[in-house]
C-alpha cells in the first residue's frame, strides 16, 4: 500500500491509500487455439501459448471481440503480463496485451 505521507492516519477506506500492484510480461509462441463457450461460443476461449521455457498455458483474459474472430496464427509470438509464477512455474493470471513487436 502507498500512503500520501503527509496524510493523517484513517481508520477503514481512504483516498490517501493506493494499493500498488505490479506485474511482469514476457513473451509466449501460439501453439494453438481454445473454442470459445457460453457468449464466446464460435469464437476463441482462449490462446495455448508457450513460453521460452517450454511451459504451455492458455491466455483469455485481455482478447478483444475482433481477436477472438481473427486470433494470431499458430506460431505468432504474442506479448502477456502477469503477477507473478505458480510454485509449478506457470504465470499467474495471466493477460493477453499485444503481438510482439520484432522491433
Amino acid at each position: 500500500m502507498l500512503h500520501l505521507a503527509d496524510a493523517p492516519h484513517a481508520a477503514g477506506r481512504s483516498e490517501v491509500l493506493l494499493k500498488l500492484k505490479p506485474h511482469l510480461d514476457a513473451e509466449a509462441v501460439v501453439v494453438g487455439h481454445r473454442a470459445g463457450t457460453g457468449k464466446y461460443r464460435g469464437l476463441v476461449g482462449a490462446l495455448e501459448v508457450e513460453s521460452a521455457q517450454g511451459r504451455r498455458f492458455f491466455i483469455g483474459s485481455g482478447l478483444g471481440d475482433a481477436m477472438r474472430r481473427d486470433p494470431p496464427a499458430i506460431g505468432t509470438i504474442v506479448t502477456y503480463r502477469y503477477r507473478e509464477l505458480t510454485s509449478s512455474g506457470l504465470p499467474r493470471f495471466a493477460t493477453y496485451l499485444r503481438l510482439h513487436d520484432d522491433g
